[in-house]
Parts: C-alpha cells; structure tokens; sequence
C-alpha cells in the first residue's frame, strides 16, 4: 500500500508561498525501475536548504511557507518532467508518487488562491558553478520563468519586466555583490527558463498563480556557509517583504 511519508514530505503553511524540492532525494528504492534516459544526478543539498530557509521565514516573522519535498532519487523519478519522460512507464507504484506530488503542488497552490486569491510556487534546484557552459559570466543564482509565462499570462511591456518579486530579488542579489542571471544587461547570460513545475504551476496555466524555479551553485547550498547564510536570510526577508507589500498576508 502506498504511504506518502516514506516518498514526499509536505506540510501547509500559514502564508501564499509553497516551495518544492522535486530534485534533492536520495533514496534509491529497488522495487523502482531506473529511468532509461535524462538526467540522473541529484540536486545535492537543497532538501537541508530548503529546511533551513523555511526556518528563517519563521524567526522573521513566525510565518511558516507551505513544502513538499521528494525524497526519490531522481535517477527513479524526475518530477520536473512530464510523466512521460518522469519514470519508467513500466512502474505503476512510479506512477502512483509522481501523481501524488503533483496533486498535492496542485492542492496546495488552489488551497491559496481560495484564502488569499494568491499563490506563489518556487522551485528549488542546485547547479554546480564550475560546470557551466563555457562562455558565460559565472553566476551563483538562475532564476527561471518561462520567459515571464509564470508570472504573467500575456506578454508585459519590457519596461515592468522587473516590476514583480522576480526584480525584486535581481535587485537585492546584485546590490549584495552575489551574481545572479538574469542580472547583467550587456551580457549573454546563461539562464534556464525553469522546467515542467514552473511552466504547469504558474501564471499561464492558474489565474493569480505565480511560479519560478530558482538554481542555487554548489557554493551556496554546500562550500561557503557565510555566502548561504547570506542568501537564505536575504531571500526569506524579500519574499515576506514583497507579500506584505502586495496586501497578500
């Protein structure tokens, strides 16, 4: 019989935000065929960054965002992928998790919008700074909105385009000195446009549901303590500041 807890871990919270961690689990269950093709590796320690963001929201202000956090391995199950391409199709139980997770990002998002008439999705993902592609200016946060599809369902004039809690965290990242792309206007930047949670979950596809997958360097969640913690109080304060002056808690 299929129990949740063993595979997702999740939680409502007490504000508009839900965050996701498709990418950080590391259990490699037998009875779960290997994905035959993609990506395998796993988004090293963004499940204990998630957890330690979610407390700072807490010391903040004692708001609590809403998780849900997978615990598969992702060479098992890819839940930023459409289901045909997430698991080995062969796999019912496969099936039965990826369906799970999504219904629960999907409960969670109407769950907000019915007491706040909004909701806001990050996606959290992890990228190793030295692997970049060549050429580009090294960074230590992506954000990515399907070229602003998340957040907007039609296209906005370029001039509001960091008019929103995106801009929001460019301007703040870039006045810390912490590189961050999109961030540099003179520069080809190498910017993920945010997978299959962000494009689903967000602006284009739910009226008033906004969603953005941020990437965060092997720097930041794993090598330089002073450069995370940085980050996580920095982005717990733009997050709530940025709802409080949006009237949406």
């Amino acid at each position: 019989m299929f129990d949740s807890k063993e595979y997702i871990e999740f939680k409502q919270g007490n504000i508009p935000l839900i965050i996701s961690v498709p990418h950080g689990g590391t259990s490699k269950c037998s009875f779960i065929p290997k994905r035959s093709s993609g990506i395998f590796g796993i988004d090293k320690g963004t499940i204990q960054f998630t957890i330690d963001l979610i407390e700072k929201f807490e010391i903040l202000d004692s708001k609590s965002p809403s998780y849900i956090i997978s615990k598969i391995h992702r060479s098992k199950i890819d839940l930023n992928r459409g289901k045909d391409d997430a698991y080995n199709q062969n796999s019912l139980f496969a099936r039965e998790i990826y369906t799970f997770y999504h219904n629960k990002i999907r409960d969670l998002i109407l769950n907000n919008l019915r007491i706040y008439n909004y909701s806001l999705l990050i996606d959290i993902h992890g990228f190793e700074a030295n692997n970049r592609p060549s050429g580009f200016r090294d960074v230590d946060i992506i954000l990515g909105t399907n070229n602003l599809y998340s957040f907007f369902p039609h296209p906005i004039p370029r001039k509001d385009w960091d008019k929103n809690i995106r801009g929001d965290i460019i301007k703040k990242f870039i006045k810390l000195n912490i590189p961050i792309a999109p961030g540099h206007p003179r520069r080809k930047e190498y910017v993920l446009t945010g997978g299959y949670i962000t494009e689903q979950y967000g602006a284009s596809q739910i009226n008033n549901s906004q969603s953005i997958q941020i990437e965060f360097s092997d720097r930041i969640r794993v090598i330089d303590e002073n450069l995370r913690t940085i980050v996580l109080e920095n982005l717990a304060k733009i997050l709530l500041e940025n709802m409080i002056k949006s009237k949406v808690i």
